[in-house]
C-alpha cells in the first residue's frame, strides 16, 4: 500500500513543477520541478503571492486563468511565455528568448483557509515551441528566394483586408513578374533563370519597409503588399521599382531582349468583398501592362 510519506514523495520527485494556487493566486504548495535542465527549486514561493512576483500584466492573466478553470472546473490547457522582463527585481538584460509553458490548470474539490484552490502544473516547451515556429517559417516561405510563399501571403492579404473594412486603412497591392525570363533560360540555361528571380527577390527586399510584404506568388510572378499606402504612391514605388530592376538586371539581357518586368497595381477598395477581388485586379493590370510591350507599369 502507498501511504501518505509514500505520496509525498511521489509528488517531491515530478519531473514538471506542480502548483497549488489559491483563487487570490497565493502558492499554497509547490511540488515536484526535479528535471533540473528546466527548473529551479520553487519550494521558497509558498506563501507568497503571483502579484508580489509578477509584474502586473502577466500577474493578471494568471489571475484570470485560476478564475477561468475555478468556475468550468474543466482541465484548462494554456501556452504562455515567461521571460525576466515579466518577472519583479530582475534587470531587463537576460535571455533574449523567453520561455514556454504549457499550463495544465484544474480546480479542486477542497478549500485551503477557506479558499478555493487550483492545481497548476507547467511543463517547460520552449524547444517545442521553437521546432513549430521553424516548421511554420518553413511552410511559409519560398524554398528558392526566402520570401514569403503564396500561402503565408494569402493570410496576410486576408488581414489587411479586414483592417481595411473594419478602419479604412488603405492598402495597396502591386503584382509583377519578369519579362523574357524564357529567353534568358533558353540562351543561358534554367541557373541564369533561378538567378534572375533571386536578383528580383533580393531587391524587393532592399526597397521594402518594415511593414511591406513581398511574396514569391508562382514562377516569375511577385506579389507585394503596400499597407497604408494609396494608388498614387504605390504608382512611386512602383515606377522606382521598374526603375531599379532595369538597372540591376541588365546583366542577364540576351540580345535585344531586356530583362525587365511589368508591374499592375491597385488599392483595396470598398466595392472588393475579398482580397481576391483585389488580388484579380492586380493581375489584370498586370496583364494590361504586359500587353503594352512590358517593361511598364498600369494601376487598375
Amino acid at each position: 500500500m502507498i501511504n501518505v510519506e509514500h505520496m509525498n514523495a511521489v509528488l517531491q520527485a515530478l519531473p514538471d513543477p506542480a502548483f497549488i494556487f489559491s483563487r487570490e493566486g497565493k502558492y499554497v504548495a509547490v511540488f515536484g520541478g526535479r528535471d533540473a535542465r528546466y527548473y529551479h527549486d520553487g519550494s521558497d514561493l509558498v506563501g507568497k503571492y503571483i502579484p508580489d512576483l509578477i509584474k502586473p500584466d502577466k500577474a493578471a492573466w494568471f489571475i484570470q486563468q485560476i478564475e477561468r478553470a475555478l468556475r468550468s472546473k474543466h482541465l484548462l490547457v494554456e501556452e504562455y511565455e515567461l521571460s525576466n522582463k515579466d518577472v519583479k527585481g530582475l534587470p531587463d538584460q537576460g535571455p533574449e528568448k523567453p520561455i514556454w509553458f504549457e499550463a495544465r490548470i484544474q480546480a479542486l474539490d477542497f478549500q485551503v483557509d477557506n479558499q478555493d484552490v487550483v492545481l497548476w502544473v507547467a511543463s517547460n516547451i520552449s524547444e517545442r515551441h521553437e521546432l513549430e515556429i521553424r516548421l511554420r517559417e518553413l511552410g511559409d516561405t519560398d524554398q528558392l528566394t526566402g520570401l514569403s510563399n503564396r500561402r503565408k501571403l494569402q493570410r496576410d492579404l486576408s488581414l489587411h483586408f479586414e483592417t481595411f473594412r473594419r478602419h479604412d486603412v488603405p492598402t495597396s497591392v502591386l503584382m509583377l513578374d519578369l519579362d523574357n525570363l524564357k529567353k534568358v533560360n533558353d540562351c543561358k540555361g534554367h541557373h541564369a533563370g533561378d538567378e534572375m528571380i533571386l536578383a528580383l527577390a533580393d531587391l524587393c527586399r532592399s526597397v521594402l519597409r518594415k511593414t511591406d510584404h513581398a511574396c514569391r506568388f508562382g514562377g516569375d510572378e511577385f506579389v507585394i503588399v503596400l499597407p497604408n499606402t494609396q494608388t498614387e504612391q504605390a504608382l512611386q514605388f512602383a515606377t522606382r521599382l521598374n526603375e531599379d530592376v532595369r538597372k540591376e538586371l541588365d546583366r542577364f539581357s540576351v540580345g535585344d531582349s531586356t530583362a525587365t518586368i511589368s508591374i499592375g497595381v491597385t488599392e483595396m477598395n470598398s466595392a472588393d468583398e475579398s482580397c481576391e477581388e483585389t488580388l484579380k485586379r492586380a493581375d489584370r493590370a498586370l496583364y494590361k501592362a504586359k500587353g503594352l510591350g512590358k517593361d511598364s507599369v498600369v494601376a487598375d
